[in-house]
Parts: structure tokens; C-alpha cells; sequence
């Protein structure tokens, strides 16, 4: 029957569409990449300090950028999310995030703004797994110790590697501070509580996807950690990023550490910036050094030598940028400390430069940093 027959048209259009489609779209299509609106360029080695959210939103912001444009420093560790876990802005309304704000930074744009005037480079800082916030929101996603939420002997709270839904909730977080315009998302805190190993089997606490995986407890926990890792770098990729994450130096110095589940190496596979928390105050008697305090310079240097190697043995190692101190820890007793000014802040600079580590972060939880340093002997 006539109207059986196909319809020239309709055929001869099918086909043009066809081979315009074979012709026009490429094998790969091009991969998003969000664009906040701000442009940082990468320096030409990070040189930083950190900065809490009350200094970024306070009358001290003025006096840190006017320090960094008077010397070689160049960057800001700035808390995104702090240690308790709260976001140190406020979301919006609309967002899930918006009942963990605090108004430290009224206008965090306006205030990377001033940092892109400045030409200082932007890090957020995100503190992961230490967080009493969530802890007591979502009890669930917590450690118990009978029925309670377990707290360390600071009254700091955990939330649990092992669940997802903790990953998530961090990259929410994450991505919000890459929208505003932070060009590295700093990890704080990749670990389970110092001293796991003997309280994991008596804390009340889920294993997730983990309950499979048919390896010891300290697999299990090196597992999960690294895989966040590995994880939200992946998330991080479309919005055109770095990934750094925070280490305890001394993690460096073993295969993994068996309590916090942090394997050096293998957190390393998976970050653009390994910062290794290198403060001379916070060894023991390490590399030969038996009050590593007093020796700066000595302490420095040995721990360069060990990460050069450890890192040597990576195919694409990560930049390192260790955090060194900039504050007196009077904590450790007479005889154990010095006061630490321009001298022992410089001789750390100088043990990195010469074992060829060119960048660094200043710690000072107060935000106070030492004058007149040569940030680059």
C-alpha cells in the first residue's frame, strides 16, 4: 500500500543526522571545569601562614595581609571548617550546609576578593574527621563509648572514616569553598583519634562498606582513610582545584601509623601537596635528638632527608610543603623548650632550602607571627 512506504524526507534526514553526528562530535568531550570568577596565580613556591575564621573576619585580616605584602610570604591557610566543625561563614539558606555556619567571615567573597587585589594565594582549610558537630547531630556517625559519644581527653569529638556519608559531608564543604573561589582544598584531621588501636575493638562504632573487606583492623583503617583521600580528590577534579592533605611528620618515619590509619605514601599517590606537620615541639626523641625542640635546624634537616627518599620512591610525587613552627611551646617544661623568634623560624626555612623543599606553612594558632623573618634564605 502507498502509504507503507517510507517517507523520503524523514529517511534522507535520519541519515544527514547520522553523519553529522559520526563527523562533528568528538571521541572525548571536554571535561567541565567550574570558573569561580577569581584569578590566583600558583606562585612561585607557596610561602604561607594560617589564618583562623575569627582573624579572616576580624580587624586582624588587615594586619596579616599588610605582613604578607611587606615580606616573601604569599599564602593563607584559612579555616573553611574548624576543628569543633563548624563552617566558619554562613551558607545558604537553601543549602544543607547552612546550620553549620558561623558568621567568623561575614562576607568570605569579599574577602578572597581582597586576597585577588593582593595577589595572596588562597587555601581552605578543611579539619575532616575531628568534628563534635556532627558528632552530636548525627550521633550515628560518631564513636560510642557507652551509648555516649566518645571524647578524647581534650573533650574533642570523632566522626567515623569508615562512613560515607561523613566523606560527603565534607566535600559539600569542600566544593562550596572551591565555588567561592579557593584555588587548594587542604585536608586537616585524615585520621581516626590518636591511640585507636587500643580502643577499636572496645568503642561502639559502624564499619560501612568496610565490614567486608577481609583484612586487619589497621588495613581496615589505612583502607578508609586513603580512599577518602583518593575519593575526594576525584570530586575535586571539575573544579579546577589542588589537593593537599595535613600528616603527622612522624608518620613519614614508619610504614603506616597502625592507630590514625595514615600511610605517607599512600596518601601521597593521591594529593597534589603533602604537608607534613614537622613542628620541632611535637617529637620525642627522634633522629637521635633528645629534646627535638631545642634543635630546630637539626630536626628539620633529618626529617628532609627521610621524606626526600619516602617520596623519591613515587612515580608523580606530590609537592612538599611542610608546616613548620612560628609559636614557644612552654607546654613541654623547663629544659625542654626555647622561645622560638626570627632565629629558630629561619633555621627551619634554611634545613628545608637546603634539602631542596622550597615551600612552607607558618603555624601559629593565634595568628601571631614572628617580625622582621627572612622567609627566604
Amino acid at each position: 500500500m502507498a502509504d507503507e512506504k517510507p517517507d523520503l524526507d524523514v529517511s534522507l534526514h535520519q541519515g544527514i543526522e547520522k553523519h553529522v553526528l559520526k563527523r562533528e562530535l568528538p571521541e572525548k568531550m571536554p571535561r567541565f571545569v567550574y570558573d569561580s570568577g577569581l584569578s590566583f596565580d600558583y606562585p612561585d613556591a607557596v610561602r604561607g601562614i594560617y589564618v583562623t575564621g575569627h582573624s579572616a573576619g576580624g580587624s586582624r585580616f588587615e594586619k596579616l595581609i599588610s605582613l604578607i605584602n611587606k615580606t616573601d610570604l604569599n599564602a593563607m591557610v584559612i579555616d573553611v571548617k574548624d576543628d569543633n566543625g563548624y563552617i566558619t561563614y554562613i551558607p545558604e539558606e537553601t543549602s544543607p550546609l547552612h546550620s553549620f555556619g558561623q558568621p567568623y567571615i561575614k562576607d568570605p567573597r569579599k574577602m578572597l576578593e581582597k586576597l585577588e587585589e593582593n595577589k595572596i594565594y588562597p587555601i581552605a582549610r578543611v579539619v575532616v574527621f575531628k568534628d563534635s558537630i556532627l558528632a552530636k547531630k548525627k550521633p550515628e556517625l560518631s564513636f560510642k563509648d557507652g551509648g555516649s559519644i566518645w571524647k578524647n581527653g581534650r573533650g574533642d569529638a570523632f566522626v567515623n572514616p569508615f562512613m560515607k556519608e561523613v566523606w560527603d559531608h565534607n566535600l559539600e564543604i569542600a566544593i562550596d569553598a572551591a565555588k567561592l573561589g579557593f584555588k587548594e582544598i587542604q585536608f586537616d584531621y585524615v585520621r581516626f583519634p590518636e591511640g585507636f588501636e587500643k580502643r577499636d575493638t572496645t568503642l561502639q562504632y559502624g564499619l560501612g562498606d568496610y565490614a567486608k573487606l577481609d583484612v586487619e583492623n589497621v588495613q581496615k583503617r589505612v583502607t578508609a582513610v586513603t580512599e577518602f583521600v583518593e575519593y575526594a580528590n576525584k570530586q575535586l577534579e571539575p573544579y579546577n582545584v589542588d589537593v593537599s592533605v595535613d600528616i603527622f611528620g612522624y608518620t613519614a618515619t614508619l610504614p603506616e601509623a597502625p592507630g590514625i590509619g595514615q600511610n605517607f605514601t599512600k596518601i601521597s599517590s593521591h594529593v597534589d601537596v603533602i604537608s607534613s606537620m614537622i613542628y620541632p615541639s611535637h617529637w620525642t626523641s627522634y633522629f637521635g635528638i633528645a629534646k627535638p625542640d631545642l634543635e630546630p635546624y637539626r630536626l628539620v634537616t633529618e626529617y628532609a632527608k627521610m621524606e626526600n627518599k619516602k617520596l623519591a620512591e613515587l612515580e608523580n610525587p606530590p609537592t612538599s610543603r611542610p608546616w613548620i613552627q612560628d609559636f614557644t611551646a612552654s607546654y613541654l617544661g623547663k629544659g625542654n623548650y626555647r622561645v622560638y623568634g626570627k632565629a629558630e623560624v629561619e633555621a627551619q626555612i634554611k634545613a628545608l632550602n637546603e634539602n631542596g623543599i622550597k615551600e612552607f606553612l607558618l603555624w601559629d594558632a593565634g595568628n601571631t607571627y614572628t617580625p622582621n623573618v627572612d622567609y627566604t634564605p
